[in-house]
């Protein structure tokens, strides 16, 4: 007789099922892989009843029972182990997973490199021939033979050379000085490079890059982490540059939810923001007055006792510059968002050893790149009708900096930036301050736009970065909310220096990686470096930012160092261990406008369309958005002329490929623009019947 088959409710539905497994929190991946496992060590077997016919013991068929058996226990031991092995490429994190390590070994750890050879040579897998190693066209032939050739050249020159050296060295009076370069090549000192020239009133060169990538950098430049993203991101492309730099566009694992969880919930954002302009303002006090007026920042709370705290260098403005028309109207035509910064006083300036007026004092604008030279000819303009003379200078590849935000921002900071203090220089008062924030989780709550500058210790000295511990005790918060209220940051104010080019020049200066390597090695096992006197303090400025819609976001750390600091700041940040168990993420151009977006917050240049800058930036996306439009085939294109609107109406309002402020604000096209879009049929007639 038929077994019956099974009701509904002995066996429910796939659906049904997998609505069970998702309600009690395990997805349907998991059900089926713990089933799988089941099946591969559940060893099948026949009752005994079937050796026994009629009571007797049927000899035939004990022995096929007895093969069945023997056969499933080989073939579950087989399964078994199968399905609880694992490809090499496999091993490494889901994020770092690439679908060409299944066909080279070297794209898994290398670790694993040996054990993916063997599982390709067990299995036959092809293994993907490296294209450096076979020239595959007749110049990229002639290339690799030239190359070889001037190899062996180079390497014939360097034997002919070694008997002169040898020679050479072994003269009298040239051991000494062969020791002491010895002797200072073990201790890591380096020699002084030349302190770079900044112009006054004029643009600066960017810095001369290595030879072997000088080439790559005509038309742009580099970011401090440039080689450190192009192996993680997408970048901009060789020959269309971003603002003349090469700027990451978007991480190249997916970022998205990760980003919104990152930047609001747990871990952080990190941003190479290095490619922000800074110009430098000096002069007196009354005619640096005179020329941020002049920018527009005339508010009585920056000028009058309300901005004290501004002018004195504890807090930073941001708002949006302008300037004045060609007519000399009243109106004024917006530049750009800028964060503005003043460098202290020294003490007997304070004292009265000069009156407040006539003071030279240094201030320092933080700017977006695509407005830099529209607000550089502006200050020019303005400092020129200053007497006496106050002039401005172009830092833009003096300072970097980065920026971070997300609930562990602050612990990533202090697991990074250890203060600079020895027997000799003692520890600042900001650096104090800025350690007693352990346990803060949203820069929000500081004092909005306060200000904390003191001098660092190598990150390299202390790599890798180790986890900080969570303040998890009430006097440790109670401590930390008395930090809050009362902010100290102007108690023992003294002359930032990053303003000073000394300084700068100093701690960019830096030892190589490999005399610190080497002061590892000969350190014990697990133990810290000690900074010595090869090891320069780095002058850091940190800025805590907040939205001034709403306190309850998070908040932003932007930190600014020396253009040549960033990259051993940043190997540390993206390296530290969070308490949450995470690493920093970083973020490129894309992440920069989510955050903004789920924030509410504008991004420059983007939103900013009143501006000069703004306006570039919708024109170059609209011939982006036109290029991507021509590329597809007809079949595939967005026919705008047959949208049907209802009503009978057909055909698109506006340019369909743009943010058509024209129409919305009736403003005269470009005639180029306008006979294009006519040739492609993208410019329709509007809903009141005229052209616009």
């Amino acid at each position: 007789m038929a077994p019956k088959a099974p009701t509904t409710a002995a066996a429910p539905s796939k659906r049904s099922a997998a609505a069970a497994a998702h309600a009690n929190g395990r997805g349907d991946g998991a059900r089926q892989k713990r089933a799988k496992l089941h099946a591969a060590r559940n060893i099948p077997v026949q009752p005994a009843e079937a050796a026994l016919r009629d009571g007797e013991l049927d000899l035939q068929a004990f022995v096929a029972a007895h093969e069945f058996e023997i056969k499933s226990l080989e073939q579950s031991m087989a399964t078994s182990k199968a399905v609880g092995t694992s490809r090499a490429f496999q091993k490494v994190p889901r994020g770092l997973r690439r679908r060409t390590a299944s066909h080279n070994p070297k794209r898994v750890a290398r670790r694993l490199r040996a054990r993916a050879r063997r599982e390709m040579a067990e299995d036959k897998t092809p293994v993907v021939e490296p294209r450096r190693r076979k020239p595959r066209t007749t110049r990229a032939r002639i290339r690799a033979e030239t190359a070889k050739r001037l190899a062996v050249l180079a390497a014939r020159k360097r034997r002919r050379q070694q008997p002169k050296q040898a020679e050479a060295a072994g003269r009298d009076g040239q051991e000494p000085a062969d020791a002491d370069a010895a002797a200072a090549r073990d201790a890591g000192v380096v020699g002084r490079k030349p302190r770079p020239k900044i112009r006054r009133n004029q643009l600066n060169e960017p810095p001369r890059p290595p030879a072997k990538f000088r080439k790559r950098q005509i038309n742009k430049t580099w970011l401090p982490t440039h080689t450190w993203h192009a192996k993680r991101a997408h970048m901009t492309e060789p020959k269309n540059p971003l603002w003349r730099f090469a700027i990451p566009i978007t991480p190249n694992d997916k970022i998205y939810r990760p980003t919104h969880r990152s930047q609001g919930e747990r871990g952080t954002m990190v941003w190479d923001t290095s490619y922000m302009s800074t110009i430098g303002l000096y002069g007196r006090v009354a005619g640096i007055e005179r020329v941020l007026r002049g920018l527009g920042i005339s508010h009585d709370a920056c000028w009058a006792d309300k901005g004290r705290r501004w002018r004195m260098g504890t807090r930073t403005w941001s708002g949006m510059l302008s300037r004045e028309t060609k007519g000399g109207g009243p109106h004024r035509r917006l530049v750009c968002p800028a964060t503005v910064l003043w460098n202290p006083e020294p003490r007997d300036g304070r004292d009265g050893g000069a009156s407040g007026r006539t003071a030279q004092r240094q201030v320092y604008l933080r700017v977006h790149p695509s407005a830099f030279l529209e607000l550089f000819n502006e200050l020019l303009r303005l400092t020129r009708m200053e007497k006496p003379h106050t002039y401005i200078e172009d830092l833009r590849f003096e300072i970097g900096s980065v920026e971070l935000t997300g609930p562990a921002s602050t612990e990533a900071l202090l697991a990074v930036l250890t203060p600079y203090a020895t027997d000799d220089v003692p520890k600042p008062r900001h650096a104090a301050l800025f350690e007693s924030l352990e346990g803060l989780t949203n820069p929000a709550t500081l004092p909005a736009n306060s200000l904390l500058s003191f001098s660092v210790q190598d990150p390299r000295l202390r790599y890798p970065p180790r986890r900080r511990e969570f303040p998890g005790t009430l006097e440790a918060q109670m401590a930390l909310l008395h930090t809050m209220a009362k902010w100290p940051a102007e108690e023992g104010l003294e002359p930032y220096g990053l303003f000073d080019r000394d300084a700068r020049h100093r701690a960019s200066c830096l030892p190589s990686q490999r005399s610190i390597n080497r002061r590892r090695g000969q350190a014990a096992a697990g133990s810290l470096l000690r900074p010595t006197r090869a090891d320069p303090p780095i002058p850091v400025v940190l800025v805590a930012s907040r939205s001034a819609s709403s306190t309850q976001t998070q908040g932003t750390w932007t930190l600014l160092a020396p253009w040549q600091c960033i990259l051993p700041i940043w190997y540390g940040l993206v390296h530290v261990p969070l308490v949450s168990g995470l690493n920093p993420r970083f973020g490129g151009m894309n992440e920069a406008m989510q955050v903004a977006f789920e924030r509410g917050l504008p991004w420059f240049p983007g939103d900013f369309t009143a501006t000069d800058a703004g306006a570039e930036w919708e024109l170059q996306r609209r011939r982006e958005r036109r290029r991507e439009w021509d590329r597809r085939p007809k079949s595939k294109r967005v026919a705008w002329a047959a949208v049907d609107l209802g009503a009978g109406r057909r055909g698109e309002v506006g340019d369909g490929l743009a943010c058509d402020f024209e129409l919305l604000f009736g403003l005269p096209r470009r005639r180029e623009e306008k006979e294009e879009e006519e040739e492609q049929g993208t410019l329709h007639r509007p809903l009141t019947g005229r052209w616009r």
